[in-house]
């Protein structure tokens, strides 16, 4: 199935934007779904600065694409970044389970919470990751940290606090697992991609949605909601690098260097954690929006549990090296 995707994703690659895009061996764009605002963009910036400062003797030259601008669709990256159509590419583990179930697996939604379990699983996300990226085609060659997120429900028309209240609204969510977990709660969700959440909160295709207070205004949440409450903290899988591997292996040792030292750097100052509560306080300040009562803490026992639930199944649904996957990240959390 994986070589089938590779031989057909041709046509995807060169479809769009992207079939207007020229580079050489000497110039490698870097795709990146986020937006220019997002902080993680900042850091891609800085990264890209970072290895054309240590090229600068080659005939080699990194470009940042932000905010989809090379038309490439992050659910679609297993079926382009394997055919060389694009040279780097930032990628997500749960934009990718259509592709690739097992990935769903290894992080899901709210089910890791508090720093301390986040760091003791993010060297085995990140060994499965480089191997299962590896199966297809596609070399990890840096990693970028997410802040530890506090999730909360925005709305249009009134506040919504309770599962119960949660039950009567159309919910806008950005990953399958989430569906699973909610649909187990009695509460209707459907994923809608972040650059589409706007126009539909607009439109009234959903009242309310998830996101965190900390990016919210990076999508002008603010201007189509205006209420807003705390569901549930969630760390999340770090980014990745991609690179074809036979690019990979092909390039100079000067520029693998290159790169891999720029995307350490960026790993240290990413992978921090002291300060998300403080960022997401302050991001709360800046938004036009009435925050009501955080979600009651017997609502957020029956998510955490609902969350568990999904998890075994979907592991149990990917089957091969899902529950594999599952089972040493539970494993290093000493569950």
């Amino acid at each position: 199935m994986k070589k089938l995707f590779r031989l057909t994703a041709l046509g995807v690659a060169l479809s769009g934007m992207l079939a207007t895009q020229t580079a050489s061996a000497e110039e490698w764009r870097l795709n990146n779904f986020l937006p220019e605002t997002r902080p993680e963009s900042a850091q891609l910036e800085q990264f890209v600065n970072d290895v054309n400062a240590a090229v600068a003797d080659e005939d080699f030259k990194l470009t940042l694409y932000s905010g989809g601008s090379l038309g490439l669709k992050n659910t679609d990256l297993l079926r382009v970044v394997p055919t060389g159509a694009v040279e780097m590419s930032l990628m997500w583990s749960n934009y990718l389970g259509r592709d690739a179930p097992a990935l769903g697996s290894v992080f899901v939604q709210g089910a890791i919470s508090t720093v301390d379990e986040l760091k003791a699983v993010l060297p085995v996300a990140q060994e499965i990751y480089t191997e299962e990226y590896k199966d297809w085609g596609i070399s990890t060659v840096g990693f970028v940290a997410i802040p530890t997120l506090s999730v909360s429900v925005f709305c249009r028309d009134e506040p919504v606090n309770t599962l119960e209240d949660l039950k009567g609204v159309k919910l806008r969510v950005w990953a399958r697992e989430q569906v699973e977990t909610f649909t187990r709660l009695g509460v209707a969700a459907q994923i809608i991609p972040q650059e589409e959440t706007y126009v539909a909160l607009r439109t009234g295709v959903v009242d309310c949605a998830l996101y965190p207070a900390l990016y919210a205004s990076t999508i002008s949440l603010q201007e189509v909601t205006n209420y807003a409450s705390f569901i549930y903290p969630m760390a999340s899988a770090p980014y990745t690098l991609g690179v074809e591997a036979g690019r990979w292996n092909d390039t100079s040792p000067e520029i693998k260097a290159a790169i891999t030292d720029a995307a350490d750097a960026m790993w240290n100052r990413t992978n921090q954690y002291d300060q998300d509560l403080e960022r997401e306080l302050a991001a709360r300040e800046t938004l036009d929006v009435t925050w009501g009562e955080d979600f009651p803490e017997s609502d957020r026992e029956a998510f955490l549990s609902a969350v568990a639930e999904t998890w075994e199944m979907l592991a149990e649904e990917a089957g091969g090296n899902a529950l594999d996957y599952r089972q040493r990240v539970l494993s290093a959390l000493g569950r």
